[in-house]
């Protein structure tokens, strides 16, 4: 029997979607070489954890506002102008950073960054530019992809920059923007617009809105799926937003040690996103998936937040105070650091071990969640499906550090893990009964 011969446009042209794949990869590794350090970076003018989560907030918030703003303005006026704009913002942002010599000046740099915020959905609309649909899944998997790889390089250049400077915070946040201006540089010398006048003439439709977010809240099967992506990135997010100020309260480790943790996390994520899901998802399908993230995630926080505070080996007091404090203030740090008496391994060992199953869980959950939302609608309202989620993602990024910081100072330092591991595990239960895809919408 005859083979039909392959088809030319399931072809993924990697000469098309290549210039905007480095582009996301090094504002990624920008982005993500601040993540470890803003908790610490608050820390040192004297913020409280509820503070520190308002600040966390500040950037998703901003970019909850921006970015579909500026997707609109990339469909009237092109998507070049529109990114080459947002990484302009970016790029201020990090040199006010740089610059920050008082707390007000940390929320400044946040809100211009997020409010300029549209580089990865305008990245993500050039992906959809450049492919057809039978080529268009691998294209964004691609920037799901540069996204890890980004999250892995970034902390480690933010702990090789810490060492070699001596815990210098703003030399940090110059090399995020030296990577911003990169970034810049190479779209406006490599990436051509990709968004033709006879596209930018089409009507567009606002990527979503409130109406239509409570509108699939009320659908079987997709509505528990959007709660699900709400409650995990809650749960995950205030796990990323916190996690250094808990390492520093329980463990005394500084900005060098939770990059370093951050790294090794963006490892192992790398290898379930990159060689894991794929393999899984054809022998066992979405749902288990889904199961085994919410699962492991709340397994994993619950675990974290029994680490016993015993702070690491290398633990000096009075070395964390300096860093915190560092020389443009004196003001004394609002997070309560353990004794040098017990200096040990077991708390270390602990939180590594809580590390993997947490880790696991938030790569597994995001893309899981999201297949079975586009398998759970209707083929011509995938993309707007996936837009709301998108929306329930930005605002669980927006409420989490508020919610996080406030159980954590009001309450401790356990507290906010623990609240989202059993969250999580509720939500498990929900959803074994819930989750069926093959129900109707």
């Amino acid at each position: 029997m005859a083979t039909s011969p392959p088809d030319p446009g399931a072809k993924l042209d990697f000469k098309k979607v290549l210039p905007v794949l480095v582009i996301i990869l090094v504002d990624l590794i920008g982005l993500s070489i601040i993540i470890p350090l803003m908790p610490l970076y608050a820390a040192r003018f004297g913020a409280s954890p509820l503070i520190i989560g308002i600040l966390g907030s500040t950037y998703p918030a901003m970019q909850f506002i921006g970015s579909p703003i500026l997707g609109r303005l990339s469909d009237r006026f092109g998507r070049r102008p529109i990114l080459l704009a947002s990484q302009i913002g970016t790029l201020t942002g990090f040199l006010l950073l740089g610059f920050a010599n008082s707390l007000w000046l940390l929320f400044l740099s946040r809100i211009i960054d997020g409010i300029s915020g549209a580089n990865i959905s305008t990245a993500q609309a050039v992906i959809t530019d450049v492919t057809n649909e039978k080529a268009r899944t691998q294209g964004l998997g691609l920037i799901g992809a540069a996204f890890g790889m980004g999250f892995i390089l970034g902390p480690m250049i933010a702990f090789a920059i810490l060492v070699a400077t001596n815990d210098n915070y703003a030399a940090v946040a110059f090399t995020a923007a030296l990577f911003s201006l990169v970034s810049i540089v190479l779209t406006f010398f490599w990436l051509s617009e990709t968004h033709t006048s006879e596209k930018s003439t089409t009507p567009h439709r606002s990527p979503f809105s409130f109406q239509g977010m409570f509108q699939a809240l009320g659908r079987p099967t997709v509505g528990i799926l959007l709660i699900l992506m709400f409650a995990q990135q809650l749960a995950f997010g205030g796990y990323e937003q916190m996690f250094s100020l808990f390492a520093l309260n329980r463990l005394g480790m500084g900005a060098r040690d939770t990059s370093g943790l951050f790294a090794l996390a963006g490892l192992f994520i790398i290898v379930v996103q990159g060689g894991l899901i794929g393999p899984w998802s054809k022998k066992y399908g979405d749902r288990w998936l889904v199961m085994l993230g919410l699962y492991c995630l709340a397994i994993g926080l619950i675990l974290t937040s029994t680490t016993p505070q015993i702070p690491v080996p290398w633990y000096n007091q009075a070395k964390i105070r300096s860093e915190m404090q560092g020389q443009a203030s004196m003001q004394l740090i609002n997070v309560e650091l353990p004794s040098e008496s017990n200096r040990s391994w077991p708390g270390i060992l602990w939180i590594l071990f809580a590390s993997f199953p947490a880790a696991l869980g938030g790569g597994v959950l995001h893309p899981a969640i999201n297949s079975l939302i586009t398998k759970s609608a209707e083929k011509d309202e995938a993309g707007s499906i996936l837009g709301i989620s998108a929306g329930f993602y930005s605002a669980a990024n927006a409420i989490t550090p508020l919610f996080f910081g406030s159980l954590f100072q009001w309450f401790g330092a356990p507290v906010p893990f623990l609240a989202g591991g059993i969250l999580l595990a509720a939500l498990w239960f929900i959803a074994m009964r819930k989750v069926n895809v093959s129900q109707s919408i």
